[in-house]
């Protein structure tokens, strides 16, 4: 066997579009020095990369750095979706972060560079074949959030923040790691699919206390990085401490990254019989301790944060059908990794709406405040509190929220084609729980102030006294945010008519 690995560099073009970004936005920084031009390279090279992927994505599938059967890196329809979609909000989270670069409360270059950093991180993850690749790429997508959680000057919530997702995400990479070493030390494979074949051909090994050992480290350290009960309880605080933008950026890309690193050692690697209990464990812990505190939040950001811990447990659910032997066949898996994939797309973009909408309602720079500060929020700005409605309507899964309602048909019917009916029975009790957060959150942009009379709809918050004695504020005007939430709405609306459009491709 030959051991000179093959190289297609049109397979690894989305990867060189966005580790060229964070060069050239160095460059730009360096060079003019304009928070302005600097935004503007890293958005043209986001969008560079969206499209270069896009286009990969279309042929059929590309494998590079292969010895003999084994590739480290395979580029096909899903890596493609998952490239596209992070590239995407890293576009949309680079509109959000307008205001506050403008403001002067993080440095434009950092934060330009450490996005794209982060971005290169995504697009590499999805098309990983081995274990180092993976790690790597995740870590990639994940180390550059330690520092933007904390970017946020004079902000002591914000050093809190980023000091607690560091410390969880360094223990949650240990874990990792070790339990990688040990699968290599058993199998003596790091590509995913040798790891996959040898396990499945050799089941004596699934008796070694070192395999065991290796399969659970895996997956409750990639376990942290989705943010799964137990391995939780670092998300409220960073997301509420973090940057809006910022916020909107771990709820979105990196949870994706989670999910997709997750689904591809269980897919291609671990034993179904194996992580298939755990993940129906994590699935049920996860989405009923997420939508029950969510209930007791008054703050924005930490019921969003726990809304999107509960949300990962959907994600979940469908690889706990992997417990039972009919969730095995190969038509019940493929619908399960599908429903997975889907769903989180479908959470993705629905999650950068609510979060666009209440950046466009909060001052620049501002975090993101509390239930009551959005109280009659719709009396003053009927279209931006109409986009955060829906968007919050489409979590809860309930229609117009098409995208919402879909993406949980399709994880019901993956539990029912599995044989899950439990499964599926706990997660239709939680999406009712659900219900309760977000319809009050919904409400309570409709509902009278609670001090003084309404500003004009349509017009900037009267200048005077707020809600619970606090002063008034101007929600921010950039035209960025409004693009953002435009988009993110439409997208919202064209993927709940077309929802097959994502199922296609996360199938592939």
């Amino acid at each position: 066997m030959s051991v000179v690995q093959s190289v297609d560099n049109v397979a690894l073009l989305p990867a060189y579009l966005a580790a060229g970004t964070a060069v050239l936005v160095l460059l730009a920084d360096l060079l003019v020095a304009r928070a302005r031009v600097t935004l503007a390279t890293a958005a043209v090279g986001a969008t560079a990369t969206a499209l270069g992927a896009a286009l990969v994505g279309a042929g059929n599938e590309r494998r590079t750095f292969c010895v003999g059967p084994d590739c480290s890196y395979v580029f096909g329809g899903r890596a493609a979706l998952v490239a596209v979609v992070v590239a995407l909000l890293t576009l949309g989270v680079l509109a959000l972060s307008g205001p506050l670069l403008r403001a002067g409360q993080s440095p434009a270059g950092e934060y330009c560079f450490l996005l794209a950093c982060s971005m290169t991180g995504g697009v590499v993850l999805g098309a990983a074949g081995d274990l180092i690749t993976l790690i790597v790429a995740l870590e990639t997508l994940t180390l550059p959030l330690y520092v933007l959680v904390g970017l946020r000057r004079d902000s002591l919530a914000s050093a809190e923040a980023a000091v607690t997702f560091f410390v969880v995400s360094v223990v949650a990479t240990t874990l990792t790691l070790l339990g990688a070493a040990l699968l290599y030390a058993a199998t003596g494979g790091l590509h995913l699919g040798r790891i996959g074949a040898i396990l499945a051909d050799r089941p004596d090994l699934l008796d070694l206390p070192l395999t065991t050992a290796a399969v659970a480290l895996v997956v409750l350290g990639l376990a942290f990085k989705v943010a799964a009960v137990p391995f939780h309880a670092w998300a409220p605080a960073a997301y509420d401490g973090a940057p809006l933008p910022v916020a909107a950026y771990l709820s979105t890309a990196s949870k994706l990254g989670g999910v997709v690193a997750l689904l591809a050692v269980v897919q291609h690697a671990l034993p179904a019989d194996v992580t298939g209990p755990v993940l129906a464990l994590l699935a049920v812990l996860t989405m009923t301790v997420g939508n029950l505190v969510a209930l007791r939040q008054r703050r924005t950001v930490r019921l969003l944060a726990w809304s999107s811990v509960a949300q990962a447990g959907y994600i979940l659910a469908p690889l706990g059908a992997l417990a039972l032997a009919s969730g095995r066949t190969a038509d019940a898996r493929t619908a399960a990794y599908a429903a997975a994939v889907a769903y989180a797309v479908f959470f993705v973009v629905l999650e950068l709406a609510a979060f666009a909408a209440v950046v466009a309602l909060r001052p620049a720079g501002a975090d993101g405040g509390t239930v009551d500060d959005l109280r009659g929020a719709a009396r003053r700005h009927p279209w931006r509190a109409a986009a955060l409605g829906l968007a919050l309507i489409g979590l809860a899964g309930l229609p117009p929220g098409l995208a919402g309602l879909f993406a949980k048909v399709t994880v019901v019917r993956s539990l029912l084609d599995g044989g899950a009916g439990w499964l599926a029975v706990v997660v239709a009790v939680n999406a009712v729980i659900g219900l309760a957060y977000y319809l009050r959150l919904t409400a309570t942009l409709w509902a009278a102030p609670a001090d003084g009379p309404a500003a004009p709809v349509g017009g900037a918050a009267a200048p005077g006294v707020g809600p619970g004695g606090a002063p008034a504020v101007v929600p921010v005007r950039a035209r960025t945010v409004g693009v953002v939430l435009a988009v993110a709405t439409a997208a919202a609306l064209v993927l709940g008519f077309a929802p097959q459009l994502v199922l296609d491709v996360a199938v592939r």
